[in-house]
């Protein structure tokens, strides 16, 4: 019974967040708390979520001040130089923004953190995506799969649970993986590509000579990117001035002039995005830009040595950062209060998504789906129990945490692997297969950081990523079958 009302429970929740009928706070709250009552459970209720909230508490934490670091970082200028590399690359051509958007994703994934890596590829390449009228969920689709394969880093999480569930080397585990991993990034790399084309043919190719610098007399304006011929509104510091914007569909070249127009209403919002490169903001400060270039790697040093626990790296880093860079209160508070819509949002689905895990585990849902899980697999594919292991870690990843799966799931499957002779080291291999999915796991607290700088819906952002992210997936289980490591 417990089974069938736990993937009741997530079908229920998948559903309305899909539909739109709920906001994902709230699905995450009520729902759960519906089922915990219908269950008979409903005195526990408080138990359950205050068992998530304890458990949550320190990724709360993290990705709280996180953001605020990363966010202080980015408006002192520390990643301009590689944004500005990555642009120059993407030009204004959708394709090659759509792949700069994967590589960007993948090169910021090497610190192992899911919300640094967001929240660096988002401020990067939202402008271009609203300027150009882009697919936003093109973007947080791709930048979430490419931080899926990156994720199996042994730093990444993952990985490290895998080998310390089975009591096996991490190294062993992944060293073997890395051929079928290239494997995936590159798949990565190739749809992304596949979707540039698609929206290079959407929206026509634009061709301009410069998109990195914005004047203050003349400014570069993207008329008719979107096809609706409403001009965007002008770049950051802009005044009204005289542009040329040349867009080529197919065979045929238009040129069209405009003069610099000004907007108001939602435009707004997007505007103070669209500053984040402006190469005359106040908050710039190139005579510190070292000085944050070692804070920052000696951050993220620290994190993966795991000198000190990540929430409180980041609660440290966050306060030299704002006291370094705007010694004065009321620039600290600014800036404080620049980041406190993300801060609030993400800490706010952190906490939500707290009750969903807790009635979750609590009621002893996840142990009943788990071992219904393992209960249906036929004997006979007992000698496949490795190919078993990466296919159900797909669907699994998703609807629970990386710790119940790792921890819950995966031993029992090693036992009934073991008895057909699979090695652990196979079923560790492939139970890492499932995460470039569950990066976009509503249980995945980074993914809030995602569809949230980039307002996109999570509904619509899950429509749209589920398939391609387990195509990645399958091409990995294949990758890995086909050198031998699974």
């Amino acid at each position: 019974m417990l089974t069938i009302l736990g993937f009741a429970m997530i079908a229920t929740f998948l559903v309305l967040i899909m539909m739109k009928k709920m906001s994902p706070i709230a699905a995450l709250v009520l729902i759960p708390a519906a089922f915990c009552v219908f269950v008979g459970k409903g005195a526990k209720l408080g138990d359950y979520v205050i068992d998530g909230v304890t458990g949550l508490a320190p990724t709360a934490a993290m990705l709280m001040f996180a953001i605020v670091y990363f966010g202080v970082m980015i408006d002192v200028g520390l990643f301009d130089p590689i944004v500005r590399g990555i642009l120059r690359f993407c030009k204004a051509d959708p394709m090659r923004i759509v792949v700069g958007t994967a590589v960007l994703a993948a090169i910021v994934s090497l610190d192992g953190d899911g919300s640094t890596t967001f929240m660096i590829t988002v401020s990067a390449m939202y402008p271009l995506y609203k300027r150009l009228k882009m697919s936003l969920v093109v973007m947080t689709g791709v930048a979430a799969m490419a931080n899926g394969v990156m994720n199996t880093l042994p730093w990444g999480g993952p990985t490290a649970r895998a080998a310390t569930a089975l009591k096996v080397d991490a190294g062993d585990v992944f060293v073997p993986m890395i051929p079928a991993l290239a494997v995936g990034l590159v798949a990565v790399i190739g749809l992304a590509y596949v979707l540039g084309v698609r929206e290079r043919r959407r929206l026509g190719t634009l061709a301009l000579d410069e998109v990195l610098v914005t004047e203050k007399e003349t400014e570069t304006v993207l008329v008719g990117a979107g096809g609706a011929g409403t001009p965007d509104s002008p770049a950051p510091g802009g005044g009204s001035g005289t542009t040329t914007a040349t867009t080529t569909t197919g065979t045929t070249t238009t040129g069209t002039t405009t003069t610099g127009t000004t907007t108001t209403g939602s435009d707004d919002a997007d505007d103070e995005r669209f500053a984040a490169l402006d190469p005359d903001r106040p908050t710039l400060r190139p005579r510190l830009y070292w000085f944050n270039a070692l804070l920052t790697v000696v951050l993220l040093t620290a994190m993966i040595m795991e000198l000190l626990p990540i929430p409180v790296l980041f609660l440290l880093g966050a306060a030299l950062a704002l006291s370094v860079n705007f010694p004065h209160i009321p620039d600290q508070k600014a800036r404080l209060a620049a980041h406190a819509d993300n801060v609030l949002n993400v800490s706010g689905m952190v906490f939500a998504a707290a009750v969903f895990t807790g009635v979750l585990q609590g009621t002893g849902m996840v142990d009943h789906m788990a071992t219904w899980m393992v209960d249906v697999i036929p004997e006979a594919m007992g000698p496949h129990m490795a190919l078993v292991t990466g296919v159900l870690s797909l669907p699994l990843t998703y609807f629970m945490s990386n710790d119940g799966f790792y921890f819950g799931v995966l031993p029992v499957l090693a036992e009934a692997g073991a008895a057909h002779g699979v090695t652990p080291l196979e079923m560790a291999r492939a139970s890492l297969v499932g995460q470039p999915l569950h990066m976009s796991s509503p249980l995945v607290p980074a993914v809030y950081v995602l569809v949230g700088m980039a307002k996109v819906e999570f509904g619509d952002h899950t429509r749209f990523v589920v398939k391609w992210a387990a195509a990645t997936c399958l091409v990995i289980l294949g990758a890995g079958i086909l050198f031998g490591t699974i």
